[in-house]
């Protein structure tokens, strides 16, 4: 018991420091003076039955203060009327474009974006979600810093938009996840590739470096196509910076806890290596830390006060991540139930693993050999 102990403790103090610098170093995307225009930006979108959301997303950008702009937006085989809305806009800086069949070896995203950079013609390649919004100095904001750290990749953690309870107790972990335990500096500065981080909500590219090592194909069957992105980056040499959304760019990504569950579920394995040992032992880990210290009140009173202690500074280094990331403090309090359900999303994706492949918007996900020529990363 008292090894149990001595081992939160440490760790409770090493996520605590940890997340205290992140705190302070971690850039923030800011509204700044207009950069200059003279580079064309091309913002290209994937859409895959998008239709709640697609207009309101066109539209904010199409309202950025930046001008030098197309956007393009795949509506990649939607069958709710995405596309139609979309050529419902009447702006000459939007075209809209259908997606060809998903080949063999592909998976549906990088397919699609790798269609979209194909026909974008912008120095800088813009790659977001449907559903996310840009307020309109956002896209300022994110050329004038990627000029400023000379960045080959800036990728933006949007601010999430959460509204019901699985929302809030498990959309806001992402930010916990990378304030928590991912050293900033490291990922800015160190040329290990293992510190590597981006959000597929908002890449942004130096047209270059992203047609340097084939851009989308070389994750083509890659579930976890961000972060394999961000560690290719890191591996030749190139630049990579992140920044906090900080409300300019902000997205909601679910709206219930079906989609909250299934969301996380699809590639949370492939963020272990699609290691189910290496997702089980991550799982072990967070009950010992953020679960176990509620048992020792219940079943070892003796240790009652170091329990309080850990339990509370659990939930401070939640509020603290939450405070940064524009989230709910409040909801720090539920940190145990959130760990609860992130270990029912987690089981989900190991059942998924041995029966056929995670499921997202009517696919089966399976990792296939890469394209004949494209790396197998």
């Amino acid at each position: 018991m008292e090894f149990l102990v001595y081992f939160i403790a440490k760790v409770l103090i090493a996520l605590s420091g940890l997340t205290i610098i992140n705190v302070l170093t971690f850039p923030r995307l800011k509204s700044t003076t207009q950069p200059n225009e003279e580079t064309l930006v091309s913002i290209l979108i994937p859409a895959r039955n998008e239709a709640h959301i697609i207009s309101q997303t066109v539209n904010n950008l199409l309202s950025q203060t930046y001008t030098n702009f197309e956007l393009i937006v795949l509506d990649d085989n939607s069958t709710d009327g995405t596309g139609q809305l979309l050529r419902q806009i009447d702006d000459p800086r939007l075209t809209v474009i259908s997606g060809k069949p998903l080949p063999s070896g592909w998976m549906g995203k990088s397919w699609a974006c790798h269609q979209l950079s194909q026909v974008a013609k912008g120095e800088i390649l813009v790659f977001t979600d449907a559903d996310v919004q840009w307020s309109p100095p956002a896209l300022s904001a994110v050329i004038r810093q990627m000029s400023e750290h000379n960045a080959d990749l800036f990728t933006v953690w949007s601010t999430q938009q959460t509204i019901t309870p699985a929302e809030r107790l498990t959309v806001p972990l992402m930010a916990f996840a990378i304030l928590t335990y991912l050293p900033t500096f490291m990922t800015h500065y160190s040329p290990f590739s293992v510190f590597a981080a981006a959000n597929g909500q908002c890449m942004v590219w130096k047209r270059d470096t992203y047609t340097t090592f084939g851009g989308h194909t070389a994750v083509a069957n890659n579930v976890l196509d961000d972060v394999t992105l961000a560690r290719i980056v890191k591996q030749t040499g190139y630049t990579l910076r992140m920044a906090d959304g900080n409300r300019l760019i902000s997205c909601r990504m679910y709206d219930s806890w079906e989609a909250v569950r299934d969301g996380f579920a699809k590639n949370i394995l492939a963020g272990y290596g699609n290691s189910v040992v290496a997702l089980s032992l991550s799982i072990i880990f967070h009950f010992v830390v953020f679960l176990l210290p509620i048992l020792f009140v219940l079943l070892a009173p003796e240790y009652s006060i170091w329990s309080l202690v850990f339990i509370g500074q659990a939930m401070l280094i939640r509020a603290l991540s939450a405070s940064f990331t524009h989230q709910r403090r409040i909801d720090a309090l539920g940190m145990p139930i959130s760990v609860i359900l992130m270990t029912v999303i987690a089981m989900r994706s190991i059942i998924w693993h041995y029966s056929g492949g995670p499921r997202w918007k009517g696919r089966i996900i399976q990792t296939q050999p890469a394209p004949e020529g494209q790396p197998n990363v």
